[in-house]
Parts: C-alpha cells; sequence; structure tokens
C-alpha cells in the first residue's frame, strides 16, 4: 500500500573533481564526515533511509521536519572546513515501501529536482510547499517552471533561502571549502584564488598551461 512521506535527496556537488584531485581514500573520508553531519542534521522523524555513493535519501511522514533537517544540511556542511557544498530536492508524493525499499514516481521527481539544484542550495516541489503546516521555517523564492527528465509537463519548483553561500571561499579544483584563508594556499599571482593543498594549486597551473583559455570559476 503506498503512503505519502516527505523525501529528500542529496549530494556532494564537486565530489568526483575532489576524488581526482586527492584521490580515495579522501574521499571515502568526506564520505564519513558528509554521513556524521547528516545525522547531527537529522529533525523530528526525519531519517537516513539509504546512501549510494555521495547521494543520501531522507524521509519523514512531516514536511516541516524534513524541511528543518534541508537547512540544518545546507548550514552545517556549509561550516566544515575542507568539505563540499550539498545540492538536493525535496519532494512530497505517494511511495511504496517494499523490502526497505521504496518505489513510485515521487522519488524520480525528487531526483529530477535535486539535479537541477545548483551548489549550495536545495530546491522543492509545489506539493512541498504546499505540505509544510509552518510557513516560518523558511522563506521560499519561485524559480519558474523546468522541464524535468521525463516528465510530460513543466513543474514549477522553489528554492530554500538560507544562509548566503555567495561568500564562502571554494577551491576551483576540487571544490572544497575553504573556511580560513591564512590556512589556504594563495595563487602567486590571481588575487582571491586560493587552494587546500600545493597539490590543487599544481593542477590548476597545469589546466591553464595545457588550456590557456579554460579559466576555472571559483
Amino acid at each position: 500500500m503506498e503512503k505519502n512521506l516527505a523525501i529528500l535527496i542529496a549530494d556532494l556537488s564537486g565530489y568526483t573533481a575532489l576524488t581526482e584531485a586527492h584521490g580515495a581514500i579522501s574521499a571515502a573520508d568526506l564520505i564519513e564526515k558528509f554521513l556524521k553531519i547528516v545525522q547531527e542534521s537529522l529533525v523530528g522523524d526525519s531519517h537516513l533511509h539509504q546512501r549510494r555513493g555521495d547521494e543520501v535519501m531522507i524521509i519523514s511522514e512531516s514536511a516541516d521536519s524534513l524541511l528543518s533537517t534541508a537547512l540544518l544540511l545546507l548550514r552545517n556542511s556549509a561550516k566544515e572546513n575542507n568539505f563540499l557544498l550539498l545540492h538536493g530536492g525535496l519532494h512530497c508524493g505517494p511511495v511504496l515501501k517494499r523490502d526497505n525499499e521504496y518505489f513510485g514516481s515521487a522519488i524520480n521527481f525528487t531526483a529530477r529536482i535535486a539535479a537541477k539544484a545548483g551548489a549550495g542550495t536545495f530546491w522543492c516541489s509545489r506539493e512541498f510547499r504546499d505540505s509544510i503546516k509552518d510557513s516560518n521555517l523558511c522563506p521560499l523564492t519561485s524559480m519558474g517552471t523546468h522541464e524535468l527528465k521525463n516528465m510530460l509537463e513543466e513543474k514549477e519548483v522553489f528554492q530554500l533561502v538560507s544562509d548566503p553561500t555567495n561568500f564562502l571561499t571554494i577551491d576551483p579544483v576540487c571544490r572544497m571549502l575553504i573556511q580560513s584563508k591564512q590556512k589556504a594556499i594563495p595563487h602567486p599571482r590571481e588575487r582571491e584564488v586560493f587552494f587546500c593543498s600545493e597539490n590543487c594549486l599544481d593542477i590548476y597551473e597545469s589546466n591553464k598551461a595545457k588550456n590557456p583559455g579554460n579559466v576555472l570559476s571559483t
């Protein structure tokens, strides 16, 4: 029997770049840190249902609890040095649970929204927004209607308005957050470009030498 649930799907923005720059051990360490942040951010009956790679699915019967969880995830992850920004999606809809797995178009819809969200942001569906009981938890800004893969109609999505992330310093190679510029490696010529390590600086310089017109964004 299907049950209406709130669903959150999130992953690490830049995980592939980090793995390529720092290797499998650093990637595994980051996943451990991510799971710790997830457990510390769960609100109410929200619970981690599964992890696949760097993606997590969190389930709740309450949209309010899941919204609070999403906000804590964004804030707690953004405070971590040498971590990555998250992006994700939230939706409410009917799902079927069988053998500890969830099935249904609501799961796919949530994944499509998550894929659209930019680094450091969570997007949600209209159904999720309309399921929130406490409108004071977090402002939601309409991002307009979007085409989503395998969806027949364009869907309106909303962005959670949390703490701004545009002030954060990010390593342009591995996408790690840099909380202290004093402890980071500055670029010898480019202002306000910082790296988590000499290795990332070397990769950056090598990439620019091979592709002079390709400037990595910060």
